[in-house]
């Protein structure tokens, strides 16, 4: 038989080839579990039949504003039933969802609106003075769709800027509206924006493919088995919340949605709802265990949490498992849709003292099940480091969950993608058995409570004081948040300025959480040919 006789006769159509998209998730769900709790915000309890109704509305109601495919929908919500319902809802129009990082300044909201040529943003009315804020520094001008959550509170709800009513806008909607698949599964379906080495701001661009496939990832990987309990501690701006908005629903999950991750509000929901899956950067964990005795509740099983950033100390492992929680320590970054390397746990590995179990658990992993390679290799040969434990390479990831890539930004694309391998810019070591561990980061980028921060974008703001003639901004170890911004400055001649002055300018010109938490004054240590040394920085905030 000839190697053709397997193509001849045999081609893709319609009956054969469809495109993967995880919104037939919630068509799924809905046609199978239709009275299933599907939401749980508050006192409101919506089953799969209405929340699939209510994203078709929204998709309807997109297309009715001229909005559809390849033109983006930014969204700045908190972890609501509105922002899930984005995650199907925006792309069931055909358009890109552009959720937005509460937590940024309006400048850089207003950068991402012009760059990501928004057509229309969906804002929670707490929100509302920050977009009206950021609205005035760009040139985009979107459909402004307001969003009133009763559990925000009168005062936030109070806010407006005239724009359209979500639930007006849902109520006269088309509940039959024949929403849009993909017309390719490399459609672009979420755009996400992280920061780089310059603090600019990068636009990357997930398909439906990965999407769909991340999220079954997920379902793996977290060990879910049919209708968990899922509490939102994890923002969904952030990568889409890992994509676990569709990871939840490919398998009849109920949302439990929360707006603010408070120690008293997540005890008392888990226990009140059996949650049996959250997720969430080391400072959730700190939320948890510091609350205080008389608010915890007793959880009715065990609940699995999955961590990223930086590892969870031994001393807080063991008051996780003894506070009734299974860790999962995860790996990822914006430009693979979140997690895609799992610290796959040994059970043997169970009977091994603490500190062992810690060290193992220090580890990033291997690869998940929905990403085809993964390796530490010379950044320069591309050849791969030997499995020692000791020699340093760079992170590479090469499969169906990295990005398309940079929006309007072929060069950077380019050079993410060189010799063909997503270069991550994470410096690590391999172990004989495949796993492997950071060690260092080859980018400027400060990983603080699970939000990236450039340093060069602190550097900047601390450029623009008047007394700054130096500044260098590093990581500095922090229990509650993992790193820090620690600032060192030195000064221009004859100038002053205090720690204080100083947090207090940089906070005025970006996000608060972006600002030092420390300013060191000192003279700064510099090669022969000027360039500072950051290595000598770190080395000193680390006790080195």
């Amino acid at each position: 038989m000839a190697a053709q006789d397997y193509e001849t006769g045999l081609a893709r159509n319609p009956a054969n080839h469809q495109p993967l998209t995880p919104l037939l998730f919630l068509e799924r769900a809905a046609a199978v579990f239709p009275d299933h709790v599907a939401v749980i915000h508050g006192a409101l309890r919506r089953p799969y039949r209405e929340l699939r109704d209510r994203c078709v509305r929204l998709a309807s109601a997109l297309a009715a504003q001229g909005i559809g495919r390849g033109e983006t929908v930014a969204a700045l919500l908190p972890n609501t039933p509105e922002m899930l319902e984005c995650h199907y809802g925006v792309p069931m129009a055909g358009a890109v969802l552009n959720t937005l990082n509460t937590r940024l300044d309006a400048a850089t909201i207003a950068y991402i609106l012009d760059h990501g040529e928004a057509k229309a943003i969906l804002v929670d009315r707490e929100f509302i003075p920050l977009l009206r804020l950021a609205l005035t520094q760009c040139k985009a001008q979107p459909l402004v769709i307001e969003v009133a959550d009763p559990e925000a509170g009168e005062a936030a709800n109070a806010n407006t800027m005239g724009g359209h009513d979500y639930e007006a806008m849902l109520a006269a909607a088309d509940s039959a509206f024949a929403w849009r698949m993909p017309q390719d599964e490399w459609d672009a379906i979420a755009l996400n924006y992280t920061s780089g080495t310059t603090g600019k701001p990068k636009g990357v661009v997930y398909h439906h493919r990965g999407a769909q496939l991340l999220a079954t990832g997920n379902v793996l990987s977290a060990s879910m088995a049919r209708h968990p309990v899922y509490l939102w501690t994890l923002p969904m701006f952030h990568c889409n919340g890992w994509c676990f908005p569709w990871t939840v629903t490919a398998v009849a999950g109920t949302h439990v949605c929360l707006r603010a991750v408070r120690g008293a509000a997540m005890w008392a929901l888990m226990a009140e709802h059996g949650v049996t899956h959250m997720c969430g950067a080391p400072i959730v964990m700190s939320a948890l265990l510091d609350t205080p005795a008389a608010q915890k509740r007793d959880l009715p099983h065990q609940v699995q949490f999955v961590v990223a950033g930086a590892p969870p100390p031994e001393a807080v492992l063991a008051a996780m498992r003894s506070a009734g929680f299974a860790v999962l320590h995860v790996y990822g970054l914006t430009e693979c849709y979140g997690p895609s390397v799992v610290n796959e746990w040994n059970v043997a590995w169970n009977a091994l003292p603490a500190p062992e179990q810690a060290r193992l658990m220090a580890r990033q992993g291997v690869r998940y099940q929905a990403l085809e390679a993964l390796d530490v290799r010379d950044p320069d040969t591309l050849q791969p480091v030997p499995p020692d434990g000791t020699t340093m390479g760079e992170v590479m990831m090469r499969g169906n969950v990295v990005m398309k890539g940079y929006l309007k930004d072929a060069k950077a694309t380019e050079a993410a993608f060189a010799g063909g391998w997503f270069h991550t810019g994470d410096l690590a070591v391999k172990y004989p058995d495949g796993y492997i561990q950071l060690k260092d980061r080859s980018k400027d980028i400060i990983i603080s409570g699970g939000e990236n921060i450039s340093s060069i974008e602190v550097e900047d703001a601390l450029y623009k004081h008047p007394a700054v003639m130096l500044a260098a901004v590093v990581a500095k170890p922090d229990e509650k948040w993992g790193e820090v911004p620690c600032a060192f400055v030195e000064l221009k001649p004859e100038a002053s300025a205090t720690e204080a002055e100083l947090i207090a300018h940089c906070r005025q010109h970006m996000a608060p959480f972006k600002a030092p938490k420390q300013v060191i004054f000192a003279e700064l240590p510099r090669t022969s040919t000027g360039k500072l040394q950051k290595h000598m920085l770190r080395s000193q905030v680390r006790g080195g």
